[in-house]
């Protein structure tokens, strides 16, 4: 009991005790937080949970954040197929696109049923097609006409419209760029075909072709490419209507550069027959950009007229002045 009123005393006079340590107050204050704590352990249960958690408390005394619920699997679903399907479209709108080869005009590079995947990227800053590329374009001018073509169901048109399955639109073509803007394009009997004047060896050419046809309904021509289109064959020379039989359409069997879809750059199924699609070797030989010269002398020739004229008629005027100067 003495114990007892002393610490009631001490606790209240703070006056008499100025000055005097108090240390020892602390550790029965300890005491009696404990010994009150341990009671109310006693007395709920629920306490010493809170307690369990108390001691999971992050450094400095605050507590750590709890938990949040998990969004049902569920719920979650429909936004992740949602997002799954605009990032398709998105990529099949703007960079690359599956197509089916519908025929055997590409052979043997391409084969029927083969799946292509067309990059249509490097269009949006300004790129064009090359030669010797392998191009997916829009039907110029009534090429497809008369042929039948299978009618997608409702699945095939939807997943061909967001890029999951190949395009089932079938007004789209495929061939390999032979020229472009300001290239002559010429054959004359079995070949070889001529860009420029210079034969191409065209090692890709179906077995057994011939680079040119013998024939009186396009398979001879010489061709001088506008700017801005392009001429196009393909590799199965013999079955392939391409810009050779097409010259009686409104462009003359020539493409628009503005109805290329883009460049095929990977065969990507069957898995056996996966590779790339570069431009070959044959294209890259010196003087086939021979056209830049002759253009650049036709641009010249003008100018070197018109200099030829000026010059005489500066000197007559001169020589004019010189005499009246002279009186």
């Amino acid at each position: 009991m003495g114990d007892v009123a002393v610490g009631a005393r001490s606790g209240h006079d703070g006056e008499e005790h100025r000055g005097h340590p108090v240390e020892a107050a602390g550790p029965a204050a300890d005491s009696a937080v404990a010994s009150g704590s341990d009671t109310a352990t006693a007395e709920d249960g629920r306490v010493s949970d809170e307690h369990d958690r108390a001691g999971d408390q992050e450094p400095g005394g605050s507590a750590a954040t709890p938990a949040r619920k998990q969004r049902s699997f569920w719920k979650e679903l429909p936004i992740l197929i949602g997002i799954a399907l605009v990032l398709a479209l998105l990529i099949k709108t703007f960079l690359v696109q599956a197509f089916s080869i519908p025929s055997d005009s590409m052979q043997n590079l391409l084969q029927k049923g083969d799946r292509v995947l067309v990059d249509k990227l490097t269009p949006w800053f300004g790129s064009e097609p090359e030669r010797g590329e392998v191009v997916v374009f829009h039907d110029p001018d009534q090429w497809l006409a008369g042929e039948v073509t299978p009618e997608p169901n409702a699945l095939q048109t939807f997943l061909s419209w967001i890029g999951l399955m190949p395009s089932a639109e079938e007004k789209d073509l495929i061939k390999r760029v032979i020229g472009v803007g300001g290239d002559t394009v010429e054959c004359k009997g079995t070949g070889p075909l001529k860009v420029n004047g210079k034969a191409l060896n065209e090692p890709y050419v179906y077995p057994g072709n011939t680079p040119c046809s013998v024939d009186d309904t396009g398979g001879q021509f010489k061709v001088k490419v506008p700017e801005g289109h392009l001429w196009v064959m393909g590799d199965h020379r013999q079955n392939s209507r391409d810009s050779r039989y097409n010259q009686s359409d409104k462009y003359r069997g020539m493409v628009p550069v503005d109805e290329v879809v883009g460049r095929a750059i990977v065969k990507a199924w069957p898995i056996n027959r996966w590779g790339t699609l570069p431009v070959p070797d044959t294209f890259d030989q010196p003087g086939l950009n021979d056209k830049a010269s002759a253009a650049a002398a036709l641009t010249a020739a003008p100018q070197a007229l018109a200099l030829a004229g000026v010059v005489p008629v500066a000197l007559w005027r001169r020589r004019k002045h010189s005499a009246i100067d002279g009186r």
